[in-house]
Parts: C-alpha cells; sequence; structure tokens
C-alpha cells in the first residue's frame, strides 16, 4: 500500500459504508429467496458467490494474478476458505430458517470476541485482562439479545453465533498467513476457492433456480461483488484502525431493509446488546492498534 492511498479518510469511510449498504441488501434478499421463496440455503450461497466470482473475475487478472497464485501455504488457504464458506453456509441458513435479520447481524457482530479468545488459545499471544474482561462484556451483549432464559427461545438463533465463530477462526487465519503471502494472495484464493466448496458443501441439494429467484439471485451476485470490492477500496484509502469502525454501520442498515421488506421491528433489547457489543469491539480494536503483539514462547 502506497503513502498517498493513505490519504482520503472520507473515501475510506463511504466506501466502507456502501459495502454495509451491498451487505445488508444481500442479506435480506438472501432471507427472501430462503424464507419466502423456499430456495435451498446451499443453493442461494452457491450461485450469490458464483455470481460475484464471474463479475470479480477481470478484477482478478488485473490484480497480478501471477502474483496471487504463488503461496508457499497453499494448505493454510484452503482450510481458511472452508471456514469463511461454512460461515456463509450457516449463516444463509439461519436467515433461510427465519432468524430475524436485525437479531441475526447484531449477533455476527460478536466475531471479533472469538477472535480473541482464539488468539489468546492458538496463536498464543498475550490477551490481558483488559481484553478479557471487554470479551466478556460482549457476550453479555450477545445474552441480552438472544435471552435464551426466555420461553419462545429458538436455538435457530444460536446459528449466527455459530458462523462468528468460524469468521474468527477465518480471520486469526488470515492474521497468521499474511506473514507469509501477499494480500493479492489472500484475496485470490478466497475468491477461487468459494465457489467449488459451496458446491461440495451444496451437493445433492442444489437446484435450478425459477422465475423471479435468477434475478434475485444476480442481483444478490453483483451486490456481493460491489461490497467486496468496497471493503478492498476502503482499506486502500484509509488506515483500518479508521475504517473499521464505519463497519458497525452494519446493524442499523440491515434494521432498516428487514423493516422495509418484512416490517420487522426490533426490541428494544436489540439496541442495549449491540451497544455492548460494538463497544467492546471497538475497544478491541483499540488494544490491536495501540498495543505491540507478544506471544508466549
Amino acid at each position: 500500500m502506497n503513502g498517498e492511498s493513505l490519504h482520503h479518510p472520507l473515501r475510506g469511510a463511504l466506501w466502507m459504508i456502501l459495502a454495509g449498504s451491498a451487505f445488508a441488501a444481500v442479506n435480506v434478499t438472501s432471507q427472501y429467496l430462503g424464507f419466502r421463496l423456499g430456495l435451498a440455503s446451499t443453493t442461494i450461497a452457491f450461485y450469490q458467490y458464483f455470481i460475484a466470482l464471474i463479475l470479480m473475475s477481470p478484477w482478478l487478472v488485473q490484480s497480478a494474478i501471477k502474483e496471487s497464485l504463488y503461496s508457499k501455504y497453499l494448505t493454510h488457504h484452503v482450510i481458511r476458505v472452508g471456514m469463511a464458506v461454512a460461515g456463509i453456509q450457516i449463516w444463509t441458513w439461519a436467515l433461510s430458517q427465519g432468524v430475524p435479520i436485525w437479531q441475526a447481524i447484531a449477533l455476527v457482530m460478536t466475531s471479533p470476541l472469538f477472535a480473541t479468545i482464539g488468539s489468546g488459545l492458538f496463536l498464543k499471544e498475550n490477551v490481558g485482562a483488559a481484553r478479557w474482561a471487554a470479551t466478556f462484556s460482549g457476550f453479555i451483549g450477545g445474552m441480552i439479545i438472544l435471552e435464551p432464559w426466555k420461553e419462545n427461545f429458538s436455538w435457530y438463533s444460536l446459528a449466527p453465533v455459530v458462523a462468528a465463530i468460524f469468521w474468527a477462526g477465518y480471520s486469526l487465519m488470515v492474521r497468521d498467513i499474511t506473514r507469509y503471502d501477499s494480500a493479492q494472495s489472500i484475496v485470490f484464493y478466497l475468491l477461487v476457492l468459494m465457489t467449488p466448496f459451496n458446491f461440495l458443501l451444496g451437493f445433492g441439494q442444489l437446484t435450478w433456480p425459477q422465475g423471479v429467484s435468477w434475478w434475485l439471485l444476480l442481483f444478490s451476485g453483483a451486490l456481493t461483488a460491489i461490497a467486496q470490492q468496497g471493503i478492498a477500496r476502503a482499506y486502500a484509502n484509509a488506515e483500518a484502525s479508521f475504517v473499521q469502525p464505519f463497519d458497525h454501520a452494519k446493524l442499523p442498515l440491515n434494521v432498516l431493509a428487514g423493516w422495509l421488506v418484512f416490517s420487522w421491528v426490533p426490541p428494544g433489547r436489540l439496541w442495549l446488546g449491540a451497544i455492548i457489543i460494538i463497544g467492546s469491539s471497538l475497544a478491541l480494536a483499540h488494544w490491536e492498534q495501540s498495543r505491540p503483539v507478544t506471544r508466549k514462547p
């Protein structure tokens, strides 16, 4: 990343908000396809990312594809993409089962909290008491949103939390593999390996969409490509520590999308729990930027 690219914080923020808006539209479209039209979640995930791959192919070719192909740790790429796809499949399944989008998006925001746990257990980083406290606080926020003690609690509601765990594992592997491979290689293998992984996980369940489902899948795939480009451009225009907080705009954007399409109005506990989760995530991000990472021998 060159120095000039770091002088456009407004552009970075706008790109991140655009990415969040695109993902909100993708989420509500996926939920409509699965929950209302009855399309299998495996079919939704496969076509969504396959279409996105086709649309992003010119970008892949232009992004030094020969350099991207080079990797000393191909097995690591396969494992991390497998984790990402598992998270996508579980997330799409949760939406197709009717888990309200306001609840799902808030719970999936616990992913950085699981990443903190994983960094201590697997990367042997010195997490520290303050980060553990922030992580514990974030999980309290998740419990406020879930309310597992209520009689109407559904185990389906835990699916976004499981997706968050897989995405946390993916993030940890990315953090580890950046020491060896280029950013181009990481993005390239993510996009290219997603399609065969989604195909294998959906094998036997994949169906040929009909009618309006095709148009919605094309719409979803195009927005996925836009969202991926938005994230890449956000980090290219500003420091990660600056643009990352704008990623939290996805919560109100998804709440708005769910209200417009399904007339779902979240209860007050959502905002209380979300404030705790977001506050914990921001605190963790601050410590990541301000403190050097040390590893246990």
